[in-house]
């Protein structure tokens, strides 16, 4: 009987999952022990762009191989076909890189941009993982997703997953680069984020501040009106923190968003995530 049970237990061998965010400035990456919401991070890092070049020789050489491979890129192609020269130059990495791109429905939201494709895929794929965080913690609400790098996005989601759409502004840096570039006297350090500023300093860092906190606020009383809901928000992005003090309405900070996102679209496109057949995990 023991030899008849241990004859239908499948082996499951070990199964790696490596997500990708090519930012403008930066490529995250994370390598996780499934390709499932939940799964246990094993390794991560980030590169600034310029860098590319050394992820084979470098922070990649030691990780376990990836049997699955899912992106997220707004840099553009050249910046994707960089990473698939890292990806080649792998020994035993033997899988064909994917890419999220914004369609019409996935993962439980649908997309209401006018061309659906024109989307960018971090706020697509930001969106999908904002969702499924919330839907984790209790039920469908209107949900408001800021990005915060080097731009920022704003956008909105109904209590149903429907994207109804969103903003988009420059980040700190563009505006403060914009403004010295633009008129003269203003090459200042950056300054304090202040209720009143004396000084061109904390004008310009206050001011860019406040521009995106407002762009918030302006989005929440849109959503509210519509939905008849209190909307929950999620903030993410590499500047998200900076934010955290001048916010006007309750909000939750997530640092990897994109990979959430990026896990809940695996699970989706690859089922589960041992790799087996249905027939195979009820057998077992």
């Amino acid at each position: 009987m023991a030899d008849a049970i241990l004859r239908k237990t499948p082996i499951i061998a070990p199964m790696t999952f490596l997500a990708i965010d090519i930012g403008n400035t930066r490529l995250k990456w994370a390598m996780y022990d499934a390709h499932r919401p939940g799964a246990a991070l094993l390794a991560h890092g980030a590169e600034f762009l310029e860098h590319i070049e050394h992820l084979a020789e470098g922070p990649w050489s030691d990780l376990p191989t990836p049997t699955r491979m899912l992106g997220c890129v707004v840099a553009g192609d050249t910046a994707r076909r960089r990473v698939h020269d890292q990806i080649d130059m792998m020994l035993g990495w033997d899988f064909e890189p994917q890419w999220a791109v914004p369609g019409a429905a996935e993962a439980g939201v649908t997309n209401g941009y006018d061309f659906p494709s024109r989307l960018g895929a971090d706020r697509w794929v930001a969106m999908i993982g904002a969702r499924q965080h919330i839907l984790q913690r209790g039920p469908e609400r209107p949900l408001i997703v800021v990005m915060v790098g080097t731009a920022v996005t704003v956008d909105a989601l109904d209590q149903h997953g429907h994207f109804m759409g969103g903003l988009i502004l420059p980040g700190h840096g563009i505006m403060l680069r914009a403004l010295e570039s633009g008129t003269a006297g203003l090459h200042v350090p950056t300054g304090a984020v202040t209720p009143f500023p004396t000084n061109t300093s904390d004008a310009l860092t206050s001011g860019g501040t406040y521009a995106i906190a407002g762009a918030v606020e302006r989005m929440y009383q849109h959503l509210y009106m519509h939905c008849s809901m209190e909307p929950a928000c999620v903030m993410a992005g590499g500047a998200g923190w900076k934010m955290v003090p001048s916010m006007t309405r309750p909000f939750e900070l997530v640092d990897n968003l994109i990979f959430e996102g990026l896990l809940v679209m695996a699970q989706r496109r690859w089922g589960d995530a041992s790799g087996l057949p249905a027939d195979a995990v009820k057998a077992a």
